[in-house]
């Protein structure tokens, strides 16, 4: 039987067949007394695509606060702008309801929501990576405590009967010094 069938069976109480990949990377890793700990980077990939770095860059920015700042500043820009240009020549280039500005707007979140998706789906396939990767890492911790906890009760059930065979032997001792004590002091 090999090892890993082996642990599958004991530890998991499943034979190695029935385990899913995962369980069965874990219990392949144990008997060959390998980590399990990998460089994530290095799964997903070294190198992401431009189009992947300027979706990374573009969600970065899209969520940051400057964004927000700067996003807030525009629009008291136009709107004041537009203000003075009414006040001081009686028309403006936008006029209220700020049509024009709404279209702007429309376009900025047309193109800009598309782009974060994508990074977000990217972020989301290596929080999967992660966690399976987590997963695998701790279920394998589990079982080689499980292991420990094994090799300490058989060595604690060892000493056990080492120290029951060292007791017997010292009563033995014990018993064989009783008449030849007695023997002394009644002569």
């Amino acid at each position: 039987m090999h090892r890993h069938e082996e642990i599958a069976k004991t530890l998991l109480g499943r034979p190695f067949d029935a385990l899913d990949e995962r369980a069965q990377r874990v219990a392949r890793h144990m008997a060959g007394r390998q980590t399990i700990a990998r460089d994530l980077g290095k799964d997903f990939g070294l190198r992401p695509s431009r189009g992947q770095r300027a979706a990374d860059a573009v969600a970065s920015f899209g969520g940051s606060w400057t964004f927000v700042g700067l996003f807030g500043a525009t629009l008291v820009i136009w709107v004041v702008l537009n203000g003075l240009l009414l006040w001081l020549r009686g028309s403006t280039f936008d006029p209220y309801p700020y049509i024009l500005l709404n279209l702007f707007l429309s376009m900025l979140a047309s193109i800009q929501a598309p782009i974060i998706l994508m990074s977000q789906n990217r972020q989301s396939e290596k929080d999967r990576l992660s966690a399976e990767h987590d997963y695998e890492v701790n279920l394998k911790a589990e079982l080689e405590i499980m292991l420990l906890h094994e090799k300490l009760d058989a060595l604690r059930q060892t000493q056990w009967q080492e120290l029951l065979d060292i007791q017997q032997e010292q009563l033995r001792l014990l018993a064989s010094l009783l008449p030849a004590r007695s023997a002394a002091s009644s002569s």
